[in-house]
């Protein structure tokens, strides 16, 4: 008889197998192997076929699937899931048939119905990695299935794998929640905590009875986050992730894990006349705990003392010490004068905008800023954004853009030590064309803000565009991670 013939071809790979399955089969093989063959019957085959797919083989609790298609490969691994999850709800934890999935692009052998090859191992690597109920996948599937599936996708890097000479890139797939929340991911997963204590300030509650005094609420609130981002020893979520939860009745349990910290600071703000109110709280997010509590009842003028000291207060209690060097590092020249530091709040809540005239609007706040205090160094900074904003960024005619330079490097000459300073002035460098400047300013602005995800995800775009791709998408990463609830460009950024 002649020998089967051998052929290469491309093939989605999809390689599962059952969580604790010896576990299982020691509490009960019987009923354990009629629920591994019902689950196959009734959930495994239809959802294949259904998928265009074709089984391989089975291996005691694991199968191997082979598809045509990407797409196809990770819309069934996503309903297989779900099913799965919905034909065990009935069962005790202990009972359940749970599966992990990995799924990979490759080169593989064909011989006969079989197939070999690292197209397959990696599949298996990849389902090795995955969590009990979680699907992982390779770079290569990720390329083909972005933006074609409502899955979102997480990162988790270039891994090491067995028998395979390069790390591989892979991504976990977040399925759609059933709460509708942006992330996708489900409430029982966490996102892992950093290494250095992690926080997230939560908006500050406005007890003012006035909605029109919400701008100087959040510019406070930001004022704290930004006053934290400081310090190295700490991990600091930005702000458009944190704000994400105003309004809404907050479980700070399932804050941290969706976040990936483990404090969280919340509070409110009064303010009445000449006097502000301020109380702020430190919670343990993994017990709920409160750590440190603090109310402010002070004279106007003294706002910025307060937002330094709650500041200070969070890095000793959570970093154990201050060095005493970059408590004086970390002192920005702010502005004495109230009506100008309120030009600035509002005009960054414009520039936050999407109305037809807010970039306008914001610029007026800031020059209006500037002649109520003409030594507010970010006033000018935020006056160099603003222009290029309403401008159209790299659109903007030269003119504006030289007079944006010059507002940033007012800016920057009047306080040399203000990360946002730099990130601006790196911002007009930027659309000037001028790389090497925009990556030295980014550079000193990371260097004096490490937290600030914004600065990190443009400074990765600017090294990439100066051809150090690695090193721009890790920055991206990196910010991606301090503001998991990032814009949609830093995806441009990668």
């Amino acid at each position: 008889m002649a020998a089967e013939r051998t052929q290469r071809r491309l093939a989605a790979i999809l390689a599962a197998d059952v969580v604790g399955y010896s576990r299982l089969m020691e509490q009960d093989e019987a009923g354990t192997l009629a629920l591994l063959k019902a689950r196959r019957r009734e959930v495994l085959q239809p959802l294949v076929a259904k998928h265009h797919g074709r089984i391989v083989k089975l291996m005691g609790d694991g199968v191997l699937v082979d598809f045509g298609s990407a797409v196809n490969a990770v819309s069934c691994a996503v309903e297989l899931q779900g099913a799965m999850e919905v034909a065990s709800a009935d069962l005790p934890e202990d009972r359940r048939i749970v599966l992990r999935i990995g799924i990979n692009l490759g080169d593989v052998i064909l011989e006969g119905s079989d197939l070999y090859g690292d197209g397959v191992n990696l599949a298996a690597r990849l389902e090795a990695m995955a969590e009990p109920g979680g699907i992982c996948i390779s770079g290569s599937i990720h390329d083909q299935v972005k933006g074609k599936l409502s899955v979102a996708f997480e990162d988790i890097g270039r891994q090491p794998v067995k028998n395979i000479a390069e790390p591989v890139q892979v991504y976990r797939i977040r399925r759609a929640s059933p709460d509708g929340r942006k992330d996708h991911r489900p409430i029982e997963e966490a996102l892992p905590l950093p290494a250095k204590p992690s926080v997230a300030v939560l908006p500050f509650t406005n007890m003012s009875g006035d909605p029109e005094q919400q701008y100087f609420i959040d510019g406070i609130t930001e004022d704290i986050i930004t006053e934290l981002s400081r310090f190295r020893q700490l991990f600091v979520i930005a702000r458009n992730s944190s704000f994400q939860y105003r309004g809404k009745d907050v479980d700070v349990k399932r804050l941290g894990r969706e976040l990936g910290v483990r404090y969280v600071l919340e509070g409110s703000i009064r303010r009445a006349a000449t006097r502000i109110r301020i109380t702020a709280q430190l919670i343990d997010a993994g017990t709920g705990n409160h750590l440190w509590a603090e109310h402010y009842d002070r004279d106007i003028g003294q706002l910025f003392e307060v937002q330094d000291e709650v500041a200070r207060t969070i890095v000793a209690t959570l970093a154990g010490r201050l060095e005493d060097a970059e408590v004086r590092g970390s002192a920005r020249k702010r502005t004495d004068n109230l009506p100008a530091y309120e030009c600035l709040l509002r005009g960054i809540e414009h520039i936050r905008g999407y109305a037809a005239d807010d970039n306008r609007l914001a610029r007026e706040l800031f020059e209006r800023a500037i002649s109520l205090d003409g030594r507010f160094a970010l006033a000018h900074a935020y006056l160099a954004l603003a222009l290029l904003c309403e401008h159209g960024y790299g659109d903007a005619p030269d003119p504006i853009k030289d007079k944006a330079l010059s507002a940033a490097l007012t800016g920057l000459r009047l306080d040399p030590n203000e990360g946002r300073c730099h990130q601006f002035l790196a911002q007009v460098y930027r659309y000037r064309g001028e790389f090497d400047s925009a990556l030295s300013h980014f550079e000193r602005s990371a260097a004096l803000n490490p937290n600030d995800a914004n600065g990190l995800a443009m400074m990765g775009s600017t090294r990439t565009a100066l051809g150090r791709a690695e090193e721009g998408n890790g920055l991206i990463r990196n910010a991606m991670r301090l503001n998991p609830f990032h814009p949609e460009w830093y995806w441009s950024g990668l």
